[in-house]
Parts: structure tokens; C-alpha cells; sequence
């Protein structure tokens, strides 16, 4: 870990903690963000963690710009990582078909694999959740395994289900809401990802891990799931 603090704007630090993505920073950033919101206290406004960063928004009326870099000293001197600080585990059902996930077949070609195959190995691996972003609620997670990788659609869709689990890069996501999108949709979850009741909004959070199961048709509409066809969405 090699932390250095970055301006964003007058009365917003960036602390970058890492240089690459890995699953293994999480628990750094878990317990780093803990610190900083104990040493900031009420001064702070907002704290946005992301795969490397966290940014760090202060109140300018009670702390100057230096200051603000001494707490962030502060917070990180001897930081160490604590089991404490460990997310919750989510386990979101998916029903995997090409009616809902069209992309399981590009998948299944670039990786050589069976579309079975695919599938299993999507939700044989607990994934990260690194930030959440795009859409409120929106968790990117991973990371996915090598083989499944593949790139953001050239042309992204104009409307894409809620619920929609899908595969960018070596990140997986589900979407929370109806919204334009571009990653490889693979299946769809009956989660409620995204709830204004819910105190944080988001059923997931940085530092949570995930997941992901499969069901059939029929428990997947049980569960409240809406099977209609992605490219009825179109």
C-alpha cells in the first residue's frame, strides 16, 4: 500500500491507497474508511470509497485544507486491516437463460466453454463489492474469473431489466432500476437491489461480498421475478 493524498476540489481530498484493482485492497479500504470517519466525525460530509480511493469530503467551515490532510494522517498511520470491519454476505438468485441473459451465448463462444459451464462458473466464486455507482444501488463487483471476461457492448442497449445480472471486463453487476446499459446481460435476479425504505438505499455496500445462485423459471417467479424477455425491453 502506497497512500498519497490528491486535491478534487476546495473542500474535497482523494486518498488513494493502490494503483490496481485487486480483492485483496478490501479489506484495507474497510478499515482506512472506518478510521476516517472516526477522526473526521461530524466535519465530514461525504465518504465515497471506490476500488482503489476513498474520497474524502469535508466541512470547509470547521477544518482547512491542511487540517483536513493532518486527520487523513491520522487515520492511516498504522492502519492494519480488522476482521470487524468485514461486509455482509449476500446470496442473490439468478435464473441463467438466454431469454434474460442473451449474452450467455457470446460468452460460451469467446471462452470455449458450455453455456452450463458458464453459468457455474459465474456462481461458484464469492465476488467483492468494490463501489457502488452508474445508477443508485448499482454494485460493481469481482472479480469474475479470466475466462469469462469480456468487453462492454459495442452498441449499449437503450433499456435493460431490473434485475439484470450482466459481465463487463472482469467485473459483474446487477442492475437496480430500468436503464440503459452495455454489459454482456448473462441472467436476472427477483432481488430488490435498490429500496428508498431501506436505510442506505442499496442492499449491497463496499466491502459486502456476494454470491450468486441459480434457480429455475418457476422459483425465480415465485421469488417475485419479472421473466419478461430482454429484447422485449428493446
Amino acid at each position: 500500500m502506497n497512500p498519497r493524498v490528491e486535491v478534487v476540489a476546495v473542500d474535497c481530498l482523494m486518498v488513494r491507497l493502490f494503483d490496481e484493482i485487486a480483492e485483496a485492497n478490501m479489506p484495507w479500504m474497510l478499515a482506512a474508511s472506518e478510521r476516517l470517519r472516526a477522526v473526521f466525525a461530524e466535519r465530514l460530509i461525504d465518504l465515497v470509497p471506490s476500488y482503489t480511493t476513498l474520497m474524502v469530503h469535508y466541512d470547509l467551515l470547521a477544518l482547512t485544507p491542511v487540517q483536513a490532510r493532518e486527520l487523513i494522517g491520522e487515520a492511516l498511520n498504522n492502519l492494519s486491516p480488522d476482521d470487524r470491519t468485514a461486509g455482509q454476505c449476500h446470496v442473490l438468485p439468478v435464473w441463467y437463460d438466454l431469454s434474460v441473459g442473451p449474452e450467455l451465448t457470446l460468452l460460451s463462444k469467446r471462452s470455449g466453454l458450455t453455456v452450463e459451464q458458464v453459468i457455474r462458473r459465474h456462481s461458484e466464486h464469492e465476488y467483492q463489492v468494490f463501489a457502488l455507482g452508474f445508477a443508485p444501488g448499482f454494485a460493481f463487483m469481482g472479480l469474475v474469473d479470466e475466462a469469462l471476461a469480456a468487453p462492454r457492448l459495442d452498441t449499449p442497449r437503450k433499456r435493460v431489466a431490473a434485475g439484470s445480472v450482466g459481465i463487463a471486463e472482469r467485473q459483474t453487476a446487477a442492475y437496480p432500476l430500468v436503464s440503459p446499459g452495455g454489459w454482456n446481460l448473462i441472467g436476472r435476479t427477483p432481488a430488490k437491489l435498490f429500496d428508498r425504505e431501506r436505510d442506505g438505499y442499496s442492499l449491497m455496500q463496499p466491502g459486502d461480498t456476494v454470491r450468486f445462485t441459480a434457480v429455475d423459471h418457476a422459483e425465480f417467479i415465485r421469488l417475485g421475478g419479472d421473466d419478461t424477455p430482454q429484447e422485449a425491453l428493446a
